[in-house]
C-alpha cells in the first residue's frame, strides 16, 4: 500500500515536472541565447490555457484547440519580441520592468475577459480513463503528459545535436557576436527562438489546464518554479531544464504530501545546494555537460 502510494505521488510529480520542463526549456534557451530576463513568460502559459478553454467551450475539441492556442501564443511571442523587447536588448533593468509590467497586464486582461473564478480545462475524452500502473489505477492523461514531456526532450536533443538549427543555437549561446559575423541574421534567430519559447509555455498551459486548473496567479507560481529550474539546470540548455524539472517536480509534489508547510523551502534549498556546488547550474555554461 505504501509502495503504491509512493509510486502514485512520484508519477504525479513527474507529470508536474514535465509541465514545468515545457515552460522552463523555452525560458532557459531565451535567457541563454538572448540575455532577456522575461518575467512575462508565465503570461504565455496563462494565455495558452485560457484561449484553449474558450475554444473548447465553443465545441472545437481539445486537440484542435491545443494547436490553435499554441500557434496564437507563438504569434503573441513574436509581437512582444519585435515590438517591445527588441527595443531594450542589453538593458536588463528595462527588460525586467517591461516584462514584469506585461505580466500584470496579461493577468488583468484575463481577469477582465474570463473573470477571477477558478476554471478547469476538461480532460480530452479519449484520455479520461485510468490505467493499471504497478497495481494501482492512475489517470491516463497524466501518463500522456509524462510521455509528451519525454518526447519533447528527445526532439530537442535531436534538434540540438543533429541539425544546423541546433548548431546555430549552440553558437548563439556561446558567442552571439561571432554568429553574427558568420552571416547569420541574429535578429531572425532571436525572433524564432522567442516564438518557440512562447509556444512551449502555451503548450504547457494547455496540457496543464486539466491537471492544475486555471486561475489568475498561476502564471506567477509557474514562473517562480521555472526560474528555479533554470537556475538549477543552467542557462541555455534543455538538458538542465529537463533534469531540473524532474527534480523540482517530484520534490514539490512529495513535499506537498508529507511536508506541506516546508515545500517551498525544500525547493529553494535544492537550488542553493546546486549553486554552492555548481554556480553555473548542472549543465550551464562552465559546467560539465
Amino acid at each position: 500500500m505504501v509502495t503504491s502510494s509512493l509510486l502514485m505521488h512520484i508519477l504525479n510529480g513527474l507529470a508536474y515536472g514535465m509541465l514545468l520542463f515545457m515552460i522552463a526549456a523555452g525560458l532557459s534557451i531565451i535567457f541563454g541565447l538572448m540575455n532577456v530576463v522575461n518575467l512575462a513568460h508565465g503570461a504565455f502559459y496563462l494565455a495558452g490555457v485560457y484561449i484553449a478553454y474558450s475554444l473548447v467551450a465553443r465545441h472545437m475539441g481539445f486537440w484542435p484547440s491545443l494547436l490553435v492556442s499554441v500557434a496564437v501564443v507563438a504569434i503573441l511571442g513574436v509581437l512582444v519580441e519585435k515590438w517591445l523587447l527588441e527595443r531594450v536588448y542589453g538593458r536588463e533593468l528595462e527588460q525586467v520592468l517591461m516584462t514584469f509590467g506585461l505580466s500584470f497586464i496579461f493577468a488583468d486582461l484575463v481577469e477582465w475577459i474570463w473573470g477571477s473564478s477558478p476554471l478547469t480545462l476538461p480532460v480530452p475524452e479519449a484520455l479520461d480513463v485510468s490505467l493499471n500502473v504497478g497495481g494501482m489505477m492512475f489517470p491516463a492523461y497524466r501518463i500522456f503528459v509524462i510521455l509528451v514531456g519525454c518526447l519533447l526532450a528527445v526532439l530537442l536533443w535531436y534538434i540540438e545535436s543533429k541539425t544546423r538549427i541546433g548548431a546555430i543555437i549552440r553558437a548563439g549561446v556561446d558567442d552571439r557576436e561571432m554568429l553574427s559575423a558568420l552571416g547569420i541574421n541574429i535578429n531572425v534567430v532571436f525572433t524564432c527562438m522567442f516564438a518557440v519559447g512562447a509556444a512551449l509555455a502555451g503548450l504547457s498551459g494547455v496540457l496543464g489546464g486539466p491537471i492544475m486548473g486555471m486561475y489568475v496567479g498561476i502564471d506567477a507560481e509557474i514562473l517562480v518554479s521555472s526560474l528555479v529550474i533554470v537556475v538549477v539546470g543552467g542557462l541555455g540548455t534543455w538538458k538542465g531544464a529537463f533534469i531540473g524539472a524532474i527534480v523540482i517536480g517530484v520534490v514539490d509534489t512529495l513535499g506537498r504530501v508529507w511536508f506541506p508547510s516546508f515545500t517551498m523551502a525544500m525547493v529553494f534549498l535544492i537550488m542553493i545546494a546546486v549553486l554552492l556546488m555548481k554556480p553555473n547550474g548542472l549543465f550551464g555554461r562552465g559546467a560539465a555537460a
